[in-house]
Formats: C-alpha cells, sequence, structure tokens
C-alpha cells in the first residue's frame, strides 16, 4: 500500500494558508462562480483575481479531500451505483458514481462509454478505493453492471431496481448545480479532477440534518468545521 501523498506546500504564496483554505472551502463547497468568490474576498478587503482562484482550487482541493477522507469513518457496506448524462463541448460524456447506504460519495468517474468496459473500471477503482467488496450493490436495470459484476466481484449480491437507487440518483443534485454555475465543464479531464475533490469536501458536511435534532446537528457540523481546520492547518505547517 503506497502511502498517502503530502499536501501541496503554500511555501511562496503572499497570502496566508488561512486565506487560500477558505477560498477552495468556499469554491468545492458552495455552487459559486470564481468570480464570485472573487467578490466575496474582495469585501474582505483580499484582492485576488478568479485565475488564482482557479489555480488554488487545482492545486489544493484534491489534496484536501485526500486528507477529509483519511478522516471520515469507514463506507459502508451497501454500494448504490449509477451513471449520468454529460454534455462536454457538444460530446456525450458519462459521469458514473458510487455512494454507500448513508448518501456519502464513495468515488465518481468521468467516461466517454455507458458499457460493460466502463462499468468495470468504475467497480475496480471502488475496490482499489474501499479494499474490500461490498456485501450488497445496488443498480438502476443498466444491463452493464450484472456484467460487470460477474466478473469483478461474482460473490456480491446484485439488487437491479430504480425505486431502490434514488440514493445514488439523488447524489448527482450537486453536481448539477456546480455544472450549471461553471457553465458545463470544459474537458473531461477537468470535470474529474473537479468532481473528486468536490465531492470528497462535501463529504465532510454530508450531515443529514432530517435526522438530526438540533443540538445533535451543532455539534456535527462543529466536528466537521474542526476537521476541515486540522486539515488546512496541518497542510500550512508542512
Amino acid at each position: 500500500m503506497t502511502a498517502p501523498a503530502a499536501c501541496p506546500s503554500f511555501a511562496g504564496y503572499r497570502f496566508p494558508a488561512e486565506v487560500i483554505s477558505q477560498a477552495v472551502w468556499l469554491l468545492f463547497r458552495f455552487p459559486l462562480s470564481l468570480r464570485m468568490v472573487e467578490e466575496m474576498l474582495a469585501f474582505r478587503g483580499i484582492v485576488v483575481s478568479h485565475e488564482t482562484l482557479r489555480q488554488w482550487g487545482r492545486k489544493f482541493g484534491q489534496a484536501f479531500a485526500n486528507g477529509i477522507r483519511r478522516r471520515l469513518p469507514r463506507a459502508g457496506d451497501k454500494w448504490h451505483l449509477d451513471e449520468v448524462v454529460l454534455k462536454i463541448n457538444g460530446v456525450t460524456h458519462w459521469l458514473w458514481r458510487a455512494v454507500d447506504q448513508g448518501g456519502m460519495v464513495l468515488d465518481v468517474l468521468v467516461q466517454s462509454r455507458r458499457d460493460k468496459q466502463a462499468a468495470k473500471r468504475l467497480l475496480r477503482k471502488l475496490l482499489k478505493r474501499q479494499m474490500r467488496p461490498p456485501q450488497v450493490m445496488i443498480t438502476d436495470k443498466l444491463a452493464s453492471y450484472g456484467a460487470a459484476k460477474k466478473e469483478v466481484m461474482p460473490s456480491v449480491e446484485h439488487r437491479q431496481h430504480k425505486g431502490l437507487n434514488n440514493r445514488a440518483e439523488n447524489s448527482h443534485q450537486p453536481t448539477r448545480r456546480r455544472e450549471r454555475q461553471m457553465r458545463r465543464f470544459k474537458s473531461s479531464g477537468q470535470a474529474q479532477r473537479f468532481l473528486s475533490a468536490h465531492d470528497g469536501i462535501n463529504n465532510l458536511f454530508h450531515l443529514c440534518r432530517d435526522h438530526l435534532t438540533a443540538c445533535e446537528y451543532r455539534a456535527a457540523r462543529a466536528r466537521a468545521f474542526e476537521v476541515w481546520s486540522d486539515i488546512s492547518g496541518a497542510a500550512a505547517r508542512a
């Protein structure tokens, strides 16, 4: 098993790590455009261009998401898989996504195909990251899932029913909001990079408000902010 990659250094930047981590948090946590974040920072006296914000997000976003993934509890043993169409420069792509029974995003994969080979790539990537197969895999009735499962993890129970897969279908909604705000993704690589960091960071703040009391929600939110502060602080000290 390879050691996790270290967070990129903040050395050499004219802004402190706290400003950069705040900007990255705004970019990936909320459906804001680069220019909106630029204006929000300008209101606080921080003059930075939207292109600089783009570079900050590209350099630090995935590193923060990796740190969050290491801090979160182990994912559930029930995987919900689904795919949704993405139009990138007029070309059809497919965003494959897997979530557990709690709604935590396990992984995303942008591919140009919607067939058995594409489903196998997703399953292999999930097994490599989770390091264990699920007890149950739930999908819609796309035949590619069943064909891929027979080769990659034949012993896993597979349930195919559209109504059972609402968990995965609902997890596409934040992506759609960001896609509209960004006026569509510019390339498949850009979509993969952004969504990998976006979903990883949003897992930290996936608190299921309707399942918690007010006190429990406030405590969970405080823990989420504490984890984010620890990760950005550790990156600044590195």
